[in-house]
């Protein structure tokens, strides 16, 4: 942050003991807090963070036991209060005593209230913390700053008949007047403030599960014991399998996993005391499909491995996030990956949407993108690095690296990395130094050359004289002169000669170099593996060599050619119709994840050509030959990849071929699936679902809204909240709009229910006219945290005329939350409006064919 923003290094906290009493009917908090602080030099004042908070006291306490009452000047644009005492302040040890209130409030920061009705129809709050990134300064007073760390010493009066839980065991509970408890837990380990929780209310906690010394629970509104099970489960397997990579012991004293009702991310890394949306950790296996199942399993296994990369090693500074985000994505799906090997994390890592590869290799093909590092000088920027060029792009670098290193010799690497930094704070170069120190390579000079600069590159890949000529150049979207960045790129090739198959692990450092090989090569995958975040562009007669050999690659290396021409299709050096000739050989495919990035790109094809009973023809003919192998019903024993396939190929049948068999199918089963999720299949509900909806009218509109409304389970709220944005009728859109803005849906759905709207081509020129014509509602409405989705959908918004409507909008509508999302995904409009213009005659000239 700019200096105005940064706390000057004056005073550095040692300790904190924390008093907090909410009060959940007035919403409101009063506490007193006694925190010690190290002073270097003789200052005149102490400047901390807080915001939203009334100092009702604030004094001084010398090491002598002398108490001088400070003077509170606030500094709101800046989130800080100065104290002083009218005296130089002198070096030493002091103690900062505190009194003070504050509101809970409804934006899902700092401390902030939930609700849910209870088995009983009463409405409960719950009073629950969200710090990260710069939100403990609206709880406590504090030195708001990752590299500001303390110890820990709370304690909560609340309602004896409520729960409270904080980062630590519980170690003393003592009535008190007036029906209220004391509740004091153990002091916790050095941390950053944005790793405090405290949570309150009327919940239930589950008999803890012992990991090798250490309680796990799971803490849940009442009702949905039966719901926790799969959580302990994974959180018993991913805690034993993570203390053991890191080989280090869990830094906390138990672990408590929280699910709130009202939650603006999936969940938080608060050591001992993490909290999440209630459908990233409660599940009923009986009624959900695969992707619900492994997103819980991810979503732990993430926060776990924050407990020890974040929270006992943490950044000195959000520039450095990303290094936190990617590197827990990344151990998410090592972990997830050895708890489900059937479950084939990486090859999903590459397909599935949210902040993952493919969505950060998007981003970085525009002249919006940033760096994965890069200077943080505002909360809003810190907000901003929350995004899936630190998480997608972070975790694919991470990867990257791993398999060029070696499995073992990167592990060692991270190992010694956490033990010589362990309770302190770090930069980017320190794992770096780990990861060379274990290794014989210079991973700094590298990595350095992906983390400090935007974008990523091609490979140019052609046959020469006794070996390939590799070429690299930054790959744009839109062709830029000026983007000329250039990357050392850990490439792992497999190819073909007369003597057989070899893999080769180079370093491409320059521009052009020529790869020397004793015989002529037949074929080549340069990205082997597919792990390698780069595009690979093959001269015609490689390409055409790889064509046969389709089914003997790798799943991955199947996806990333698919992938890489979809990508050249849109920057324009590849026409549309050779796109889909190339997609029209994988109709024998029998992988989910491929089948999920054909499926994304027909849509993105389908909105160039809307209800055109020619593309309509086509999907069929891509499609049903796997639907006529799979089928609607699943058979005994079989994998639950092959069932969500299933899931998947019948949506696209339905939604994009217009089958009628299979649309009639769908609605025949519509409103048994809506009223009772375990009717059919998980995964064939969702297909009903989506091609129900997507052909429905106010009957079936109004039997999900009967159903949401009635349903407490929280994967089935997600799946009906989504049908609701496949309708296609604007008046029935209307209603879901009203039911964001009228509260009937929550304030953390509202964003990504109104995107959805926003996505479906029938609806999207109506929506964005309540949205342009709401905007300052919606921003008032919906918490800080997730306004962003409200710009999410916009490159899927292509009809040209609409598009500019968009981009004018925004050119005079400032987004402060969102500023750079916003703009990458306006630059992406850009690009997908250019690729409709100027491919579409060719697609339907394709189609005629």
């Amino acid at each position: 942050m700019s200096s105005a923003h940064r706390l000057p290094r004056t005073a550095f906290p040692r300790r904190y003991e924390i008093t907090l009493e909410p009060d959940i009917p007035t919403s409101s908090f009063s506490g007193t807090e006694t925190v010690t602080i190290e002073i270097p030099e003789s200052v005149e004042s102490v400047t901390l963070n807080a915001i939203e908070l009334e100092i009702e006291s604030a004094h001084l306490v010398d090491a002598a036991g002398s108490r001088l009452r400070a003077a509170v000047e606030y500094d709101e644009p800046n989130e800080q209060i100065t104290l002083s005492t009218g005296r130089p302040i002198d070096p030493g040890e002091w103690q900062v005593e505190f009194s003070f209130r504050g509101t809970l409030n409804d934006q899902l920061r700092g401390f902030y209230r939930s609700t849910f009705t209870d088995e009983a129809g009463v409405e409960q709050t719950i009073a629950t913390t969200q710090f990260e990134a710069a939100d403990a300064r609206r709880a406590f007073p504090c030195w708001d700053e990752p590299d500001y760390k303390a110890v820990f010493s709370v304690t909560l009066i609340v309602p004896d008949d409520l729960e409270a839980i904080s980062n630590m065991a519980e170690v003393a509970r003592k009535p008190r007047e007036g029906g209220k408890a004391v509740v004091r837990y153990a002091d916790s380990p050095i941390m950053s403030t944005y790793l405090v929780a405290f949570v309150v209310g009327p919940l239930e906690i589950t008999d803890p599960v012992d990991v090798d010394g250490i309680p796990l629970r799971v803490v849940y509104p009442p009702g949905k014991g039966d719901l926790t099970d799969f959580a302990l489960e994974v959180g018993a397997y991913a805690l034993r399998w993570l203390s053991d990579y890191y080989d280090i012991p869990y830094p906390g004293d138990k672990v408590d996993f929280i699910a709130i009702p009202d939650f603006a991310f999936g969940a938080m890394e608060n050591l001992g005391a993490i909290t999440y949306r209630e459908n990233a950790v409660l599940i009923d296996l009986e009624t959900t499909g695969q992707y619900e199942q492994r997103r819980v399993a991810d979503v732990i296994a993430h926060e776990l491995a924050h407990m020890w990369f974040g929270d006992l090693v943490t950044m000195k500074w959000w520039d450095g996030i990303w290094l936190n985000e990617a590197f827990a994505s990344f151990m998410e799906m090592k972990t997830v990956e050895s708890y489900r090997p059937d479950w084939k994390r990486w090859l999903a890592f590459a397909v599935d949407p949210g902040a993952e590869r493919t969505d950060s290799m998007d981003i970085d093909a525009l002249a919006s993108t940033r760096a994965v590092e890069f200077e943080v000088r505002s909360p809003d920027e810190a907000n901003e690095m929350f995004d899936p060029l630190t998480y997608g792009k972070g975790a694919a670098l991470l990867r990257m690296i791993e398999q060029y290193l070696g499995v073992e010799t990167f592990r060692e690497g991270v190992g010694s990395y956490l033990r010589e930094h362990s309770y302190a704070n770090t930069e980017t170069d320190d794992l770096w130094k780990g990861l060379e120190s274990a290794s014989d390579e210079k991973v700094g000079q590298i990595m350095n050359t992906w983390i400090l600069q935007e974008g990523y590159p091609e490979v140019i890949v052609e046959r020469v004289d006794h070996g390939l000529r590799l070429t690299q150049r930054q790959f744009r979207y839109v062709e830029d002169p000026e983007a000329m960045n250039r990357w050392m790129i850990p490439m792992q090739i497999r190819l073909g000669t007369a003597d057989g198959e070899i893999t080769i692990h180079h370093l491409l450092a320059d521009e052009t170099e020529i790869l020397p090989l004793e015989n002529p090569v037949e074929w080549v995958i340069a990205n082997a593996g597919g792990h390698g975040f780069y595009r690979t562009r093959y001269e015609a007669a490689l390409l055409g060599a790889l064509r046969p050999k389709l089914a003997d690659l790798d799943p991955l290396e199947r996806f990333t050619l698919l992938d890489d021409t979809w990508a050249f299709t849109v920057e324009g050096s590849v026409q549309i119709g050779e796109f889909a000739a190339l997609a029209a050989g994988f109709s024998d495919e029998r992988e989910h994840a491929v089948w999920q990035m054909l499926s994304t790109h027909l849509l993105e094809l389908s909105r160039y050509v809307p209800n055109d009973a020619r593309f309509a023809a086509f999907v069929r003919h891509l499609v049903s030959p796997t639907v006529e192998r799979i089928g609607w019903e699943p058979q005994d024993g079989e994998a639950d990849l092959t069932r969500r396939l299933r899931g998947q190929v019948l949506t696209t049948y339905g939604r994009l071929g217009r089958d009628e068999a299979t649309i009639k199918h769908a609605q025949d089963l519509f409103h048994a699936v809506v009223a009772d999720p375990s009717a059919v299949d998980a995964e064939v509900a969702l297909a009903v679902l989506a091609i129900g909806a997507a052909n429905g009218g106010v009957e079936e509109y109004e039997a999900v809204v009967k159903a949401y409304e009635g349903n407490t389970n929280p994967q089935q709220q997600v799946r009906l909240l989504r049908s609701l944005t496949y309708f296609t009728d604007v008046d029935l859109a209307d209603r879901t709009f009203e039911m964001t803005v009228n509260g009937d849906i929550r304030s953390q759905d509202g964003g990504w229910v109104i995107s959805g709207l926003m996505a479906n081509q029938s609806t999207a020129d109506h929506i964005w006219n309540r949205v342009s014509r709401d905007w300052q509602q919606l921003i008032d409405l919906l918490p800080p945290a997730t306004q962003r989705y409200l710009v999410h959908s916009l490159p899927a918004m292509v009809e040209p005329g609409l598009a500019r409507r968009v981009q004018a909008f925004f050119g005079e509508t400032e987004f402060p939350v969102a500023a750079k999302s916003l703009s990458q995904k306006l630059e992406l409009q850009e690009a997908m409006v250019g690729l409709g213009e100027r491919e579409r005659d060719r697609l339907v000239s394709f189609l005629d064919r």
